[in-house]
């Protein structure tokens, strides 16, 4: 899975700082790295300049993008690299689908001025709608080293989070790494009254089976060390941080679609909140539209 990588950059610091682990990844596999920049021209001062401003953005964008080539030349990784217009997180899908790429790799925040990998514009849409995982990197989180050593997928038993658990084997047996599996029993849904315990009980045995269902399909896909665990929270997102800190995770991998009845894993709460808040990196798997 790790064959191509694209990474959108915007030169900033944060994006610097991501593209290290990715050179890391591709260091490890041998592969190639594509190297994006997007000439905004979706900002108004362009739509009424154009021309001269149009030319000046991608003469700053072929500057970035061979800057983070040569360093990729230092570290032995191949790069390819390009400049496109157009709106940012609609030029980066498209690109990681018209070069089957196998992982976006990006950072949570960019260029304060320009706002082009912001968390909430950017990056949150290119998480939203990419068909191919995302891989997002805070610039003040946790630094981890590569390969990883634990790999955490949390579950909800939904169709959206068996797609990550599938991506997040690939990364284990990729890596070497131990895949932790945890289902959180969100506490804040079942409410104050007399059949609370009796909710709650159902709910737990609910998420051990998912657990259960999930290491039994990891260990038939090859992972060598598997754990499993059932949690409870009234806060899931603060729950997974809590394991990931607890557990020395190197790496979240979560689908991006859950069961919306107790909305555990859908993206705008649980997983838009670790891609927010998360100190490791969070890797992104969105559900095929077919089978949505």
């Amino acid at each position: 899975m790790f064959d191509e990588l694209l990474f959108p950059t915007d030169g900033s610091d944060a994006a610097t700082a991501a593209f290290e682990h990715v050179l890391d990844i591709a260091a490890e596999h041998g592969s190639t790295v594509h190297v994006l920049n997007v000439a905004d021209t979706n900002r108004d001062s362009v739509t009424r300049l154009r021309g001269d401003v149009v030319d000046v953005l991608e003469s700053e964008g072929e500057g970035i993008v061979r800057e983070a080539a040569d360093r990729a030349g230092e570290r032995g990784v191949e790069a390819v690299t390009d400049v496109v217009q157009g709106s940012p997180y609609r030029a980066i899908v498209d690109y990681a689908d018209a070069r089957d790429v196998d992982l976006v790799v990006m950072s949570t925040h960019g260029r304060g001025g320009l706002g082009r990998l912001l968390l909430g514009s950017t990056t949150e849409r290119v998480v939203r709608q990419s068909d191919v995982p995302v891989l997002t990197i805070r610039p003040n989180g946790d630094a981890v080293e590569y390969p990883y050593r634990n790999v955490l997928v949390p579950t909800d038993g939904s169709d959206g989070a068996r797609a990550a658990l599938g991506v997040g084997v690939d990364v284990a047996n990729a890596t070497g790494a131990s895949l932790h599996v945890l289902s959180v029993v969100d506490t804040a849904s079942l409410g104050v009254d007399v059949r609370t315990d009796i909710q709650s009980a159902s709910l737990r045995e609910g998420a051990e089976a998912t657990v259960e269902e999930a290491t039994t399909s990891a260990a038939e896909a090859g992972v060598e060390s598997i754990s499993g665990t059932v949690g409870e929270g009234t806060s899931v997102h603060r729950a997974i941080g809590s394991y990931v800190e607890d557990h020395d995770v190197d790496i979240i991998v979560l689908g991006t679609h859950g069961r919306t009845g107790l909305d555990r894993y859908v993206l705008g709460s649980v997983a838009e909140k670790l891609v927010r808040t998360s100190s490791v990196p969070v890797l992104t798997v969105r559900e095929p539209a077919d089978e949505e």
